[in-house]
């Protein structure tokens, strides 16, 4: 997990709102691409659902690692 994986995670859990990287972009330091890369990544671990293409939501995993229920050492260990 990186620091860019936990902002995308909060962005999408603090708006409770359906987002592309591009706006994650836009309200964040980094770019689209970046994010996209990251975003597969987060969706491979069952952190956030795409839900149309470049559409993306947080899942119930993801809000239970953002409140510390899921560890990220259990998260290196599935090669995240």
């Amino acid at each position: 997990m990186t620091q860019a994986d936990d902002r995308i995670l909060e962005t999408l859990a603090d708006s409770d709102l359906i987002l592309s990287p591009r706006i994650l972009s836009a309200n964040t330091d980094y770019s689209r691409h970046y994010l996209s890369t990251r975003l597969g990544k987060l969706r491979d671990a069952g952190l956030v659902d795409r839900v149309d293409e470049g559409l993306y939501r947080i899942t119930d995993r993801g809000t239970a690692y953002l409140e510390g229920n899921l560890s990220a050492d259990v998260l290196e260990n599935e090669n995240i």
